[in-house]
């Protein structure tokens, strides 16, 4: 990038006096954080931030930008002048660090070198001053081994094993016995390591050194584990890291002097108290790297009380201040505490709704910026269960985590066991190849769900996440084999049927044997099975409810289910839905029913279609009753069948290998034949963009209005009952307003039938799913005929990226990912640039042509956090999402509403 492309800032170095805590972008989360401690009058070791626009502006263009090296050497004088020394003087030598500092915490992941400044001559003087000459060849020692794996890039294990060596000769174990003649000599062995691998001397000149270290903090943004972390965090890769050069202050003085690490509060309970580490005479990688064993923070009293009192005002002082837990880092030197770092420490899930609730009992924050202090994403990992931390096990696999959960049970391999199985009273794992409609009756029987193919949006995926069932997905080690019932773990061992296996849906691990879980008072909160407030109440329950209590009475968004049965919605309605958003009525017509479907999409004859659906329609209307008794006065959206053609119909291989047998054996096989002729008729290549939504009703005449009758004579007969039913009728996969326009005109005829013959008012709804590009696009004139839309994000997203949900996942994702091409699967999180663009665009043409068109989501994103902030800013009225994920939207609706009053908490 060329000198003129370089960002307008007026500076690229500010000192820590110039800082403060909101400048994080500018300043990293390390940087503005020492700048606040500076302005709050704590100590902090002198220093000053180079920013991340410098660190941007390198990675951009290879080169720092023109003016840095002045305003370094300027802010560098100052330093000097304040400290009375200069850097690496050889009487008095100034010391410094160079330490990373991100936005966002990225601990471990980025590039720290200290003692910057020592030398061969500047040594001597630091031993003069110090009065201790062994602490100062153990911080050149120090300086050498950092500089050389940070800076030059040499392999860290060759300084280990010469530090090794070292003790071996003086026969002691630990670093700290080694006297000051034992650390010139391993000076000298750092060094010859450094010449060898690096091909060149350490260098001498302290400004090259700090000059070095600074660059290889910029380079360290870009590393293989920090780039990783990101992902993993969803951190912006685009941000840059500022570099922090602070005055060392030392913990390796003697018994007087150490190093620690605190927090205000427990991270893992989120109770309040002393909690952290400390070790005396040692500097802070001494604590990280767990070369000696620390003592707790509280042992501090006894060490050192001056310190230790004085530590806890801070650690209050802190708190007040930043209104959330934060975790400190400190050194004492020789009786003098200094503050190396704050943070808001991160935090356990449990921890985080404690601290939240604590922190407005104590009047510090409010129940607006509480709930930016949770997520939806900690919520759901309270729901699941999980397994004992403290249990052997042993691990055979590792797949994708789709659906999270801990489940153990007896490997099956086909849903007909499953179920059977079950019914025993058996708890199973359903394992497969992958699965597909044919496997739900299994996966309901399942306790979890185990493929060797798949990822996160696969079939056993999607499904298992909307029944709250635990799946382990791509397990591609294992080697699943259906037909002899077994599957063969890496080693050759073999699994076979009724063997138990336990799966964490939260890491994809896969175990042998029985993994002791356990339960989540959570879900038994909101099941009903624990009540806030009773003598047994987990404190933790308490604190998840208030700050539901808090979403709930925030948020603008309804959250409504994707529930297809009775249970699934009492389930839901027990987990605060407001509604179904989604009730797919193809799953009604799997099992027992599909013969009939299959009957009637063959049906040659107008006879043998209408005893199909006449045949249907009861069935239809139970389930419709038993919904809306369930969800008796809350809005019931249903979907008119919406299936790939192909999942009513036998699969065309099997088939033609039934019609070939009999052929060789010339027995009867008029039927098979008829069936396989026409399976060949309707055969699709690509059956998820054939016949199927909207256009199977067209093409079959009276498939839809047997729904319509159905869906209108069950309310009608919850209305005889006193009830309250809140039909919605939608119609899926609508291109152009002409189809719509045709079945709505169905719809309301056979409405009006069931309204004359019952004498029964009904107030019926229709709608459609904005699914497709061209519905979107055209959706002011789709509005004329449509009271609601419901956006149907998963094919939505797969018709504007032109994926195949089923295959791209498991082909091309992982690459797309690492490369960083997406930085979350767009059927996970909503692709805003490009699939939200046409959500804003089709709400914002609807809402012009009918004021009070009703917008909705029923995709997977209506349940994901990040979507859910989405679909609230784009002015939706609801999101619906499966049963176990409500609790996780109503909380992110209720974050969504209060954002722009909350604070940044990652």
């Amino acid at each position: 990038m060329s000198e003129n492309k370089e960002p307008h800032v007026a500076k690229f170095v500010y000192d820590f006096t110039e800082g403060n805590k909101d400048l994080k972008d500018l300043l990293g989360g390390k940087g503005a954080n020492l700048a606040e401690m500076t302005n709050l009058g704590l100590p902090v070791p002198p220093g000053f931030t180079i920013t991340t626009e410098a660190c941007k502006v390198y990675l951009d263009s290879g080169a720092e930008p023109a003016a840095l090296r002045d305003e370094v050497s300027a802010h560098l004088d100052a330093l000097e002048s304040r400290m009375g020394k200069k850097l690496g003087q050889a009487d008095d030598p100034l010391l410094v660090s160079v330490r990373s500092g991100a936005k966002f915490s990225m601990p471990g992941m980025m590039d720290t070198v200290l003692n910057i400044g020592l030398s061969d001559e500047s040594v001597q003087g630091l031993a003069q001053q110090a009065g201790d000459e062994r602490f100062a060849w153990d911080s050149y020692r120090r300086l050498i081994q950092m500089f050389g794996k940070t800076v030059l890039g040499i392999d860290g294990e060759l300084f280990e094993e010469a530090l090794e060596k070292a003790k071996e000769a003086k026969q002691v174990t630990v670093d700290t016995d080694l006297a000051a003649a034992d650390l010139k000599k391993l000076v000298t062995a750092f060094k010859k390591i450094v010449k060898k691998e690096a091909g060149r001397d350490f260098p001498q000149d302290p400004r090259e050194q700090m000059d070095l270290a600074v660059k290889a903090v910029f380079d360290s943004w870009n590393t293989d584990r920090a780039k990783l972390y990101r992902r993993q965090e969803r951190i912006p890769h685009d941000l840059g890291t500022a570099v922090n050069v602070c005055s060392m202050v030392f913990g390796n003085l003697g018994p007087d002097s150490g190093t620690g690490v605190a927090f205000t509060r427990d991270p893992a309970s989120g109770h309040q108290g002393v909690y952290g580490d400390y070790l005396q005479n040692a500097q802070g990688e001494d604590v990280v790297a767990g070369i000696r064993n620390t003592v707790p923070l509280a042992d501090l009293e006894r060490i050192d009380k001056k310190s230790y009192d004085q530590l806890m005002q801070i650690m209050e002082t802190l708190e007040n201040h930043y209104k959330d837990l934060c975790d400190i880092e400190f050194t004492i030197e020789r009786g003098q505490l200094w503050m190396l770092q704050t943070r808001v420490g991160k935090r356990t899930a449990g921890a985080a709704f404690r601290i939240a609730t604590q922190l407005v009992d104590q009047g510090l924050i409010d129940e607006t910026e509480a709930l930016q202090r949770v997520s939806g994403a900690q919520l759901a990992q309270l729901m699941f269960p999980r397994f004992d931390d403290g249990a052997k096990v042993e691990q055979v696999g590792r797949g994708i985590a789709a659906s999270p959960g801990a489940a153990v049970g007896k490997a099956v391999f086909d849903s007909y066991t499953a179920v059977k199985w079950s019914r025993s009273g058996e708890k199973v794992i359903l394992v497969r190849r992958e699965t597909n409609p044919d496997d739900l009756d299994g996966m309901i029987a399942a306790e979890g769900i185990l493929t060797s193919r798949g990822g996160k949006t696969s079939h056993a995926a999607v499904v298992a996440r909307g029944m709250g069932k635990t799946c382990v997905c791509g397990a591609e080690e294992l080697e699943v084999d259906t037909k002899r019932r077994r599957m063969t773990v890496p080693g050759g061992r073999v699994v076979e049927e009724g063997d138990v296996i336990s799966i964490d849906g939260s890491s994809g691990k896969v175990y042998l044997g029985e993994v002791p879980v356990v339960p989540s008072p959570v879900v038994e909160y909101f099941e009903g099975r624990m009540h806030p407030g009773a003598d047994d109440a987990d404190e933790l329950v308490e604190a998840v409810h208030r700050m539901m209590a808090f979403a709930d009475r925030k948020r603008r968004l309804r959250v409504r289910a994707n529930a297809d049965n009775a249970e699934d919605a009492l389930r839901a309605r027990r987990f605060g839905a407001q509604g179904i958003g989604l009730c797919r009525t193809e799953h009604m017509f799997l099992g027992d029913r599909r013969e009939l479907v299959e009957r009637l999409i063959l049906a040659d004859t107008q006879d043998e279609r209408e005893e199909s659906l006449k045949a249907l329609l009861p069935l239809q209307k139970k389930d419709f009753v038993e919904l809306f008794e369930a969800m008796d006065g809350l809005p019931v959206t249903i979907r008119l069948l919406d299936p790939p053609l192909h999942e009513f119909l036998p699969d065309i291989t099997e088939l033609s290998v039934r019609v070939a047998l009999a052929e060789s054996r010339q027995e009867p096989h008029e039927n098979e034949l008829r069936l396989l002729q026409a399976v060949h008729r309707l055969h699709e290549q690509n059956p998820m963009l054939g016949l199927r939504g909207v256009r199977l009703g067209l093409v079959i005449p009276g498939l839809f209005t047997m729904q319509v009758r159905a869906i209108a004579e069950a309310a009608a007969e919850r209305r005889a009952a006193k009830g309250d039913p809140r039909a919605e009728i939608m119609i899926p996969l609508v291109g152009t307003v002409q189809e719509l326009e045709i079945v709505r005109e169905e719809a309301d005829q056979v409405i009006a039938e069931v309204q004359a013959a019952t004498g029964t008012q009904l107030k019926l709804a229709i709608g459609t799913m904005i699914e497709l590009p061209r519905a979107a696009l055209t959706a002011g004139q789709i509005a004329e005929a449509a009271e609601f839309f419901s956006f149907g994000t998963n094919d939505l997203t797969q018709t504007v990226w032109g994926f195949s949900r089923d295959d791209v996942e498991a082909s091309f994702f992982t690459a797309y990912l690492e490369k960083g091409i997406f930085g979350v699967s767009p059927f996970e999180t909503i692709d805003k640039d490009g699939v939200g663009s046409l959500v804003r665009a089709a709400a914002e043409a609807g809402r012009r042509t009918r004021p009070d068109l009703k917008l909705g989501v029923c995709g997977e994103h209506g349940g994901d956090p990040e979507s859910v902030h989405f679909f609230h800013e784009a002015g939706l009225d609801y999101v619906s999402c499966s049963p176990f994920r409500i609790p996780v939207a109503r909380l992110e609706a209720g974050r969504a509403a209060t954002e722009s009053a909350g604070s940044d908490h990652r």
